[in-house]
């Protein structure tokens, strides 16, 4: 039989004939092909095209992913002990899509309650209060936090109410296990694991490390079939230059000087003088890192780098520093005190009005504080060049330290300063300095002339040329006696001569031998350094206030081969003497003492052997002359000269904030603890400092005003008295007063009233005896 042929025409034109059998074959293969591209273009289309959504997509439904916290690294003391470390803690977390849409409610209504009956412990913490969990849990999300880093007593709770959907991972949590100490320089961190303060805040990259994942699959139930982990990288331990043990007597030495003198804040700066290193700084009022949250931002501020002052006689250092380097003078030369006033254009110098010193030798003149003496010098150096060594101690400029928030401070340059602008700096005035600054400077004098710059942080840690490495950190012990680093590091220069600061030394031991910082001297140490009493600023007003002063002392020990110096800021301190002989140099006193005993310095002088040359009552006295408005004014000028970063900048985002942040009750006039004095700072007073017109030391006064004042305050139970308000009269109205109120009076200094205790309206006992302080 022939099969059916179809005709077809080749190439020629003539007809050829093909069978259908093959035709049929080759509309199979078509169909085949394009089935073909269609699937494969479905294919590409689903795992290339789309192949990221679809992974996504499933790993939403069999994946869930973690994100696995760093362990932050840890902050030691030079000596390894831990200041701020990391521990696991427990946090809870919930899953409202595990929990159908139409069941959820209800889910929430029943868990949010419970939920907060446990871990709602704190008033104040309102995350976890039973509104806001419910609120996380209601917001359409697959994931909500309901507490985190709980105690381990309200985690066994939590896990006991065994709810659905409720699930809990380990966090870490910061922990500073000696609480308050060094807080201000620690800093904290916040919930999330990120510093907010201190060196918590400024090494925050190397300490948080870099954070790793945990995957953990899942079967349509939620049941967990297994899980993978990328490692966290930990973040990089450091080392601190602080001494834990050092820190601590300062701090107990500075609640000491809070308790007595009732300060709105105080400052002690302890430093290695052959490094730069700081050994302590003690801050107060203070926090608890470990409960950050409830802190104000008043406490939050470090005193040590963010504030300024005037420091008054304290800078006077400078002064007959520069007049010896420049050899415009020798401690032994002959000086004209001229009867302690001194005409300028436009002002008057003048000593206390109890001075009336006429020719004494240079290092007399600083030991009695002359501000005439001090003006002298400062005019045989010239203003250049007194800037110029101003500037080399490392005033007006910020030291570099590894803290947050420096200040420069305040200085102008000379093509700014007025007539006499050179005078008012000679004395500690138009200059404004952070308690960083005025310990870096006696250091300078202490090491034989090389300033150094402060430092918090042991060296080599971080920087370009630092490599997190993973061998053990060793301890390194601050050692008394060390030698100058050789080479010096980066930032420091010689100021003065190995002779110039050597006699400066022994100035500085003159004046608590014999001037106004006696209540400095130790026992079985020498010890050199300078008192200051600063006026501040009535923020009011925009002058001095006759009520505000900053009380400081810098000094050294011991003086011939110098180990520590130690600078103290007392900010306002109430109820008594406000001048630093008897309110900073008491403070040094225990400090210094209490740090060479521990480090293990031999004594250099005898122990118990009493140094103290008496002095006749007119040969200790107050330096009562008043700032200028013209300095006030260049002090406000020298402010808005700062860069815009700086945190003295005047204006309101550098000055609201702080203001608004705390309100503690203060005595009226006086500046409040959150808003620094020295966020506008104006001239300050220099004062010669001395607690009492009476042959006794200032170690010996301070303590007879404190028990006097407990007397006087001590109310019978017999017929009370109401005192009435001295402050402002002169003595012979003060007595008089007294007498009519059946009261008696006790009288320290002259002129008018400027204090007395008890308070006014206080109700006494007949026959009480009033204090009062007087200064004209």
């Amino acid at each position: 039989m022939q099969l059916p042929v179809r005709a077809n025409r080749n190439r020629n034109g003539a007809a050829r004939v093909i069978p259908l059998k093959r035709a049929r074959f080759w509309l199979i293969c078509l169909f085949f092909l394009l089935w073909s591209l269609a699937i494969g273009g479905r294919l590409f289309w689903l795992q290339v095209v789309r192949h990221k959504e679809f992974v996504e997509r499933a790993e939403k439904q069999q994946l869930r992913t973690f994100e696995v916290a760093p362990r932050r690294g840890v902050l030691f003391d030079r000596n390894l002990h831990e200041l701020a470390m990391t521990v696991q803690a427990d946090s809870f977390y919930a899953v409202p899509s595990e929990i159908d849409e139409q069941q959820r409610p209800e889910w929430i209504e029943e868990s949010a309650p419970a939920l907060a009956g446990v871990v709602h412990t704190d008033a104040g913490d309102a995350p976890t209060s039973e509104a806001q969990i419910a609120e996380r849990m209601g917001n359409g999300h697959s994931f909500a936090w309901v507490a985190r880093r709980v105690t381990p007593e309200v985690a066994e709770r939590v896990r006991a109410l065994n709810l659905k959907g409720v699930y809990s991972q380990k966090e870490f949590q910061r922990f500073y296990p000696d609480n308050e100490i060094g807080a201000q320089m620690l800093g904290y961190v916040g919930a999330d694991d990120n510093g907010l303060g201190g060196l918590e805040q400024k090494f925050e990259p190397q300490l948080h490390g870099a954070p790793g994942r945990m995957y953990t699959a899942m079967d349509a139930r939620r049941k967990v079939l297994g899980s993978s982990e990328h490692e966290p990288e930990a973040g990089q331990n450091l080392v601190l230059t602080i001494d834990e043990n050092i820190q601590f007597l300062a701090e107990r030495a500075l609640d000491k000087a809070m308790e007595h003198t009732h300060a709105d804040s105080g400052t002690v700066v302890v430093q290695d003088v052959h490094t730069g290193q700081i050994l302590a700084l003690a801050i107060r009022p203070t926090f608890n890192p470990n409960m950050a949250r409830k802190t104000t931002p008043a406490l939050l501020k470090n005193h040590a780098v963010s504030d300024v002052y005037e420091p008054g006689s304290v800078f006077k250092l400078v002064t007959y520093s520069a007049a010896l380097e420049q050899h415009v003078t020798t401690p032994d030369d002959m000086i004209d005190c001229q009867g302690g006033q001194m005409s300028l254009p436009g002002r008057i110098i003048h000593d206390d009005k109890s001075d009336h010193y006429g020719v004494i030798t240079v290092h007399e003149a600083l030991e009695h504080s002359s501000d005439v003496a001090a003006v002298k010098l400062a005019q045989k150096v010239g203003q250049d060049k007194f800037y110029e060594f101003i500037r080399s101690f490392g005033f007006g400029a910020r030291t570099g330290m590894e803290l947050p928030g420096e200040t420069r401070g305040l200085l102008q340059p000379v093509k700014r300063w007025g007539t006499t602008s050179y005078a008012s700096i000679a004395i500690g005035q138009e200059v404004a300095v952070t308690p960083v600054q005025l310990v870096s400077m006696v250091s300078t004098i202490a090491n034989g002339g090389i300033y150094l710059p402060p430092h918090v942080l042991m060296p080599g840690q971080v920087g370009s040329n630092a490599q997190k490495s993973a061998a053990p950190l060793t301890p390194e012990p601050f050692k008394a006696g060390g030698d100058l680093p050789n080479p010096l590091p980066a930032g420091a220069h010689r100021v003065l001569s190995e002779l110039t600061a050597a006699q400066m030394r022994k100035m500085m031991e003159g004046v608590v031998l014999y001037g106004t910082g006696r209540g400095a001297q130790l026992n079985g140490y020498s010890s050199g350094g300078k008192t200051g009493t600063a006026q501040k600023i009535d923020p009011m007003t925009h002058t001095y206030s006759k009520t505000m002063h900053i009380a400081s002392f810098a000094g050294i020990a011991p003086v011939n081969n110098p180990v520590i110096s130690v600078a103290v800021v007392i900010d306002n301190p109430r109820g008594g003497s406000y001048y630093g002989a008897a309110v900073s140099a008491p403070v040094f006193t225990d400090v210094a003492q209490q740090v060479l005993e521990y480090l293990g310095v031999a004594h250099d002088i005898g122990v118990n052997a009493p140094r103290v040359k008496k002095l006749a009552p007119s040969d200790i006295a107050e330096d009562d002359a008043h700032g200028q408005d013209a300095d006030v004014n260049a002090m406000f000028a020298a402010v808005n000269d700062l860069p815009i970063d700086d945190p003295l900048r005047a204006g309101p985002e550098a000055a609201s904030a702080p203001a608004k942040a705390a309100q503690p009750a203060t005595q009226a006039g006086n500046t409040p603890p959150s808003q620094p004095a020295q966020a506008k700072p104006g001239s300050a007073q220099d004062a010669k400092e001395a607690t009492q017109a009476a042959p006794q030391t200032a170690s010996q006064t301070a303590p007879a005003i404190e028990q006097t004042a407990a007397k006087t305050v001590m109310v019978s139970e017999a017929r009370k008295l109401k005192v009435p308000s001295l402050v402002g009269l002169p003595l012979r109205k003060v007595i008089e007063q007294a007498a009519a109120a059946g009261l008696e009076v006790q009288i320290a200094g002259s002129g008018t009233v400027r204090e007395q205790a008890p308070a006014a309206g206080s109700m006494v006992a007949a026959g009480t005896q009033i204090v009062v302080r007087c200064a004209r």
